[in-house]
C-alpha cells in the first residue's frame, strides 16, 4: 500500500512536467492543413524589412516580435495576438526566417505562459520559399496587417 501511495504522489507531482505543452514543428503542408481545417492563425514574427524582402505566407498576420535592435516586449506582442484570436485555444503557427526566433517565442508561450496549440514552421520562411509555395507581397509596411 505504501508503494502505491508513494507512486501516486510522485506521479501527481511530476505529471505536469510529463504532460507539459511543447512547441510543435510543422512542415509546409501541415501548416496549410492546420490553417485550412482548424482556422489556425499564422503569425509572421519577422521584421518589416524581412516582410518587404520576401513577402509573407498568404492569409498570415504580421506581428513583429524582436526588433532589429534585438529587443522584444512579450506583453505588447500578446495584446496584438489576442486581437486576432477568435477562440481561446485557436492554434497559433509562428513563422520567422529560419526557425530561431519562432522557437524562442514559442518556448516562452508554451513553457513560461502555459499556452496550448502553439506551432512553428520548421525552418521558417526559408523552407516555405524553397518548396515553391505562394507568397503574398501586399501590405509590407504595416506593423500588423492581414494579407
Amino acid at each position: 500500500m505504501k508503494i502505491k501511495l508513494t507512486f501516486f504522489i510522485l506521479f501527481s507531482l511530476f505529471s505536469s512536467l510529463i504532460f507539459a505543452d511543447e512547441l510543435i514543428n510543422l512542415s509546409e503542408k501541415q501548416l496549410i492543413s492546420l490553417q485550412k481545417n482548424q482556422h489556425a492563425l499564422v503569425i509572421d514574427i519577422r521584421t518589416e524589412k524581412e516582410w518587404k524582402q520576401t513577402g509573407t505566407i498568404p492569409n498570415s498576420h504580421k506581428i513583429q516580435f524582436i526588433s532589429p535592435q534585438g529587443e522584444y516586449d512579450t506583453k505588447k506582442w500578446l495584446a496584438e495576438l489576442n486581437k486576432l484570436k477568435t477562440t481561446k485555444n485557436q492554434p497559433i503557427i509562428l513563422v520567422c526566417r529560419s526557425g530561431g526566433r519562432s522557437k524562442k517565442l514559442g518556448n516562452i508561450l508554451t513553457q513560461k505562459l502555459g499556452m496550448k496549440n502553439i506551432y512553428q514552421l520548421s525552418n521558417g520562411m526559408m523552407s516555405w520559399i524553397k518548396t515553391g509555395n505562394k507568397l503574398n507581397t501586399q501590405c509590407p509596411t504595416e506593423f500588423t496587417c492581414k494579407n
